[in-house]
């Protein structure tokens, strides 16, 4: 049997190279997570600080959103160390309302998919076909309705995308305003309780302040 030649090993060796990658990126999509429905004010650390809780986070990616003129990162992707810490955090997410940074749309988390990574690598053995559709063809008009269509979908999401982030805003300020008022409450009860105050009104209505 006549042995392969130069090229055909060459060729043999770039294709094991290829599966050996795309093996790899399946395991990494396994232990990924997508992450959906989150605030547009969240940042890695805060999320590596949430879904620290289940496991290591080694990498955190958000999915840039070209579609749209605003830079607000609301889908990312979370590599956990393993597969068994990617599925503790898919199961707690979608069986109780999970909030991050404490605002009221409870985030989603979902099984990642290979479509979803900017950097993946092409199947082995794959074959793309492509092929310029002529104005006689039928599928032209199909698709110059379907490249309309895309355009009102973008007005309209766009629309709707400015009154989320002002809304989200609005939000976020009553918030902050929360935690100052909170804040101020308990600093004064702690005033309060260490400069005799509270004993003294504790000895006039005959309360204990013990903690028994």
């Amino acid at each position: 049997m006549a042995s392969a030649s130069a090229p055909e090993k060459a060729t043999q060796a770039a294709s094991e190279r290829l599966e050996k990658a795309y093996a790899a990126f399946q395991e990494r999509v396994k232990r990924t997570v997508y992450l959906d429905n989150i605030s547009p004010q969240v940042n890695i650390p805060v999320i590596r600080t949430a879904l620290g809780q289940f496991g290591n986070v080694v990498n955190v990616e958000f999915i840039l959103n070209y579609t749209i003129p605003f830079d607000i990162p609301q889908c990312a992707l979370v590599e956990m160390e393993n597969e068994k810490e990617a599925a503790a955090v898919i199961s707690e997410m979608k069986n109780f309302p999970f909030m991050i940074l404490g605002m009221p749309r409870p985030a989603r988390a979902l099984p990642a998919k290979p479509e979803m990574f900017a950097d993946r690598p092409s199947p082995p053995n794959r074959k793309i076909q492509l092929r310029w559709v002529k104005p006689s063809d039928p599928e032209f008009e199909v698709g110059k309705k379907l490249k309309h269509l895309v355009k009102r979908h973008r007005a309209e999401t766009n629309a709707m995308i400015e009154f989320q982030l002002a809304e989200e805003e609005k939000l976020a300020k009553q918030q902050s305003e929360q935690l100052k008022t909170n804040y101020k409450k308990y600093e004064m009860i702690e005033n309060i309780m260490h400069d005799g105050t509270a004993a003294r009104l504790a000895r006039y209505y005959g309360v204990n302040l013990g903690d028994d």
